[in-house]
């Protein structure tokens, strides 16, 4: 059984960062406005989204190729996590975030909306993806890596 509680998602960008919350019965996924990737507001956006919604669990996209293989972008999302970690120690875990943009713009398409014109709300859309494959991997129990509670470091 799923801990209860809300989950927040981050798909982290080097413009923004697009973040979805669920609802503490982990059922619906809200994107929320996504956070400009400004060091001088980041830290303080986060935390107050933190305090806002009290998540049990935090998850970050894990950016990687088609192939599987890590990407480039690996290293600054594991500087975002670090960052996290000083905000918090709401436990964070990674899910991979192959095809989550690609997903969010298709579904974004298909309700009439110009995917162009919704860079902002992309990125929200796909962290809302990038949190429902954290909870169907916690529902499913595969994931031996999502274990909610404190960090282990």
């Amino acid at each position: 059984m799923m801990l209860r509680g809300r989950r927040i998602a981050f798909d982290y960008g080097e413009v923004r960062i697009g973040v979805a919350v669920s609802d503490p019965d982990s059922i619906v996924i809200t994107p929320i406005q996504a956070l400009i990737n400004s060091s001088e507001t980041l830290v303080l956006s986060i935390s107050s989204l933190i305090a806002e919604y009290e998540p049990v669990a935090i998850v970050v996209g894990e950016p990687r190729h088609l192939s599987g293989a890590v990407s480039s972008k690996m290293e600054s999302m594991q500087q975002f996590i670090t960052l996290l970690r000083g905000i918090t120690e709401i436990a964070i875990v990674t899910v991979d975030e192959r095809l989550s943009t690609v997903s969010a713009a298709s579904k974004l398409r298909s309700v009439g909306k110009d995917a162009r014109a919704s860079k902002s709300f992309i990125d929200s859309a796909a962290a809302a993806e990038i949190l429902e494959a954290a909870l169907n991997n916690e529902r499913s129990k595969k994931s031996t890596d999502l274990k909610i509670g404190k960090n282990d470091e």
